[in-house]
């Protein structure tokens, strides 16, 4: 089908969102549309929003703003709202916007091609918001962003309660995909080149929880990694509740799994955990990185923390410096505190004041880029193997550099070479070191070209159709059937 009409998503949030991004593109692919160019005005705006983030509606209706006065100038294109903050604001956001032509939930990302043209047809906006999932993401085609490294969603949705965090009001419970089409995709992307994998679920190694099967993860784990062709494996986020020695043992023992964890603490405070209902404290989450670094001594361990939860001491924040202290995280994700409407903690006493809450947080960010610091300098003169990346380091041009990515995941900016391609694979040495990132400034050690840089070379992304299997079970799946060629 050709429409001849545009599109453009912009992408706001956390990986869960950037995915859900790939399917609204696959979907309006499928449904006729190209990708608007850069210095195009698209016939369709679609903005896949996020309610986590502080300011996240005032960034939303401040982009939808700025969008009025391009709609005027272009008739008939079209502004479509979906993602977290659709699903809660769902209706408000055309009263303060009556310019947006559609708003689409969480659980209704399918629905967008339909939407869009009944609001066409219609001549008014179209509001649906489904109050559970319509159909798994995996069902839906999408468009990759990358032609080396893939997002794999294993679950969606979260059955915890943390007191802080809206998502699952607006994500729901957790679902779970069946291990079969987890791997069948995974196989789709690397029959493609991917290179890279990364596992996605709000709670990721929750995932066998509605098949009952504690195990699960690590199953699949072990399984993704045997697939032939792929190189890496990454998963996120998991949570320290259901952390079990088995993922551990996975992760050790399974050659493509990447020894990196991102591992959110939140706080190192038992008491704010208790009140965060995080369901762990501090000697569990202290025991699991111990673990982990006795299994995989060059483990990158990363980690969440929010600073100022309501009822937070100064003694409650320097238990939280300890565990900073004594886990040397790599880097860490920091956030002050600020409050979600709908969210038990926005209800809560001691909420405290702003300035209390910045100057922790700069103490706090002090201490972890010392860490940072410290444990990058650690790896001066170490070889590492980097999977050559496009757009990481925004200097690198007028440097003669680019980036990759090590298998630990943290970032490398390394002298350029001829013939290098985002896809490929490199080995260098590490000769400089930052907070937040390495520097390899000698001659490269190897260089190895890839079916991904091939494809980046050749502009070509993948692109997965929706897949559906049959029944549980951990294994390499069958081989796909071939394609029918579509007829003339």
């Amino acid at each position: 089908m050709v429409n001849g009409k545009t599109y453009r998503v912009r992408t706001y949030g956390c990986q869960m969102n950037v995915h859900d991004s790939e399917r609204l593109s696959g979907l309006l692919e499928r449904a006729g549309y190209t990708a608007a160019g850069e210095d195009q005005d698209p016939d369709v705006v679609v903005l896949n929003t996020c309610a986590v983030r502080e300011n996240a509606d005032n960034r939303l209706y401040g982009n939808l703003g700025h969008l009025r006065p391009v709609k005027d100038a272009h008739p008939g294109m079209q502004i479509a709202v979906g993602g977290c903050l659709a699903q809660k604001d769902r209706g408000e956001i055309v009263r303060r916007a009556p310019w947006v032509d559609v708003v689409f939930g969480t659980h209704n990302v399918g629905s967008l091609p339909a939407l869009l043209e009944r609001a066409r047809h219609n001549a008014e906006a179209q509001v649906e918001i489904k109050e559970a999932l319509e159909v798994f993401p995996s069902t839906l085609p999408a468009k990759r962003d990358s032609a080396h490294s893939g997002w794999v969603s294993i679950s969606v949705g979260c059955n915890n309660t943390c007191t802080f965090c809206i998502v699952p009001a607006l994500r729901g419970k957790e679902k779970d995909r069946r291990p079969g089409e987890v791997l069948a995709e995974v196989q789709a992307l690397v029959d493609q080149g991917v290179l890279e994998v990364t596992l996605l679920g709000q709670n990721v190694n929750a995932y066998g929880v509605e098949f009952r099967d504690r195990g699960a993860f690590a199953g699949l784990l072990r399984a993704t990694g045997r697939i032939e062709g792929l190189e890496r494996v990454r998963f996120t986020s998991p949570h320290p509740r259901e952390f079990t020695d088995d993922v551990i043992e996975a992760m050790a023992e399974t050659p493509a799994v990447c020894h990196q964890l991102h591992m959110p603490l939140q706080s190192g405070s038992d008491d704010v955990l208790r009140r965060m209902r995080r369901g762990y404290r501090q000697e569990r989450y202290l025991g699991i990185i111990d673990r982990v670094r006795a299994a995989m001594p060059d483990a990158a361990i990363t980690t969440d923390i929010i600073v100022g939860f309501p009822g937070e001491t100064e003694e409650d924040f320097e238990q939280t410096l300890h565990v900073v202290r004594e886990a040397r995280f790599a880097s860490a994700f920091t956030f002050q505190y600020s409050k979600r409407p709908g969210t038990p903690a926005a209800e809560m006493g001691g909420q405290l004041p702003k300035q209390v809450v910045q100057e922790r947080f700069l103490r706090l960010t002090a201490l972890q880029d010392e860490i940072s610091w410290a444990e990058n300098r650690a790896l001066i003169g170490t070889p590492v193997e980097l999977l050559v990346a496009a757009g990481e380091g925004s200097k690198d041009a007028e440097r003669g550099r680019l980036s990759g990515r090590a298998r630990d995941g943290r970032l490398v900016h390394f002298t350029s070479a001829d013939g290098l391609r985002p896809g490929d694979v490199v080995e260098t040495v590490v000769t400089r070191a930052a907070p937040h990132h390495l520097i390899a400034e000698g001659a490269l050690l190897s260089h190895r070209r890839t079916r991904a840089g091939d494809a980046a070379e050749g502009g070509t992304r993948p692109s997965t159709p929706g897949v559906s299997l049959g029944m549980p079970g951990v294994g390499i799946p069958a081989p796909l059937p071939a394609a029918v060629p579509a007829c003339g």
